[in-house]
């Protein structure tokens, strides 16, 4: 059985290294005694080099990445290679938060062919801002995938994972609201058969796909074993050591099962 995969997204969190570090240290005392699990932490690019320094049974990945793929005259940009250089293994790209600062399908296409190029693993982001009875949903879905993947070789997907983010259902939104491990489970299949369109179908059902809703210690095991997600892509509860740690625990014991 594939490990499964944690990812913490902090955000713009915490305020202090000080913070930073205790929130890292917590996450690597738990993750050193859990072999099967695969646990990514992403941290704001000022405590990359710091938390890179300590990185033992946790991967560090990045929240974003610059479209650039050679140094020059790129005011606040941080590029693929610099990460790289700096122990970054994973980066996040299409976040819902970066969409709606007016990331375009065209700049996330290039920043993950860049990463991917580079020898990055890259966490892609899609889906909806609402669901709709209609389904149009699922056409959004459908063309963040094909609009983000467009021209990558196969090869290069190799090292993909996609996590769907349903606006909707993220704790913070306007109006979230609570999404289930049957709706999850029915999107894990429509995003595995783009996929195979898009990468083919042996890739298309090796590809990770993990849950990036809102999630809490209650809710993991439905979207982990219910939903058949390969993994979470957490947020706000990454910040609060006890939750993120029995997160990590339920993960571990549900790829023990």
């Amino acid at each position: 059985m594939s490990k499964k995969i944690i990812v913490a997204n902090w955000k713009m969190n915490p305020a202090s290294l000080k913070e930073a570090k205790a929130l890292f240290a917590s996450a690597k005392k738990t993750a050193s005694r859990l072999p099967n699990m695969e646990t990514i932490i992403c941290p704001p690019f000022i405590y990359l080099t710091e938390l890179g320094h300590s990185m033992s049974k946790l991967k560090l990945g990045a929240q974003d990445v610059s479209v650039f793929d050679f140094e020059g005259a790129h005011t606040g940009e941080v590029s693929a290679k610099m990460l790289k250089n700096l122990g970054v293994k994973y980066v996040i790209i299409g976040h819902s938060e970066r969409r709606k600062l007016g990331e375009t399908s065209e700049i996330i296409n290039k920043k993950i062919g860049v990463s991917l190029s580079l020898g990055l693993k890259v966490i892609f982001c899609v889906g909806e801002e609402k669901r709709d009875e209609e389904g149009k949903f699922a056409e959004i879905i459908e063309q963040q995938i094909n609009e983000g993947l467009k021209g990558l070789s196969q090869n290069l997907m190799k090292s993909l994972i996609i996590a769907y983010e349903p606006v909707w259902a993220i704790s913070g939104s306007a109006k979230s609201k609570a999404d289930d491990s049957e709706s999850a489970f029915r999107i894990t299949v429509l995003i595995r058969k783009v996929l195979m369109d898009t990468a083919g179908n042996e890739l298309a059902r090796k590809i990770p796909v993990l849950y990036g809703g809102s999630v809490a210690s209650s809710s993991a095991k439905q979207f982990l074993k219910d939903g058949q997600m390969d993994g979470l892509l957490i947020g706000n509860k990454s910040l609060d050591k006890e939750e993120f740690k029995k997160i990590l625990i339920i993960a571990e014991n549900i790829n023990g099962d």
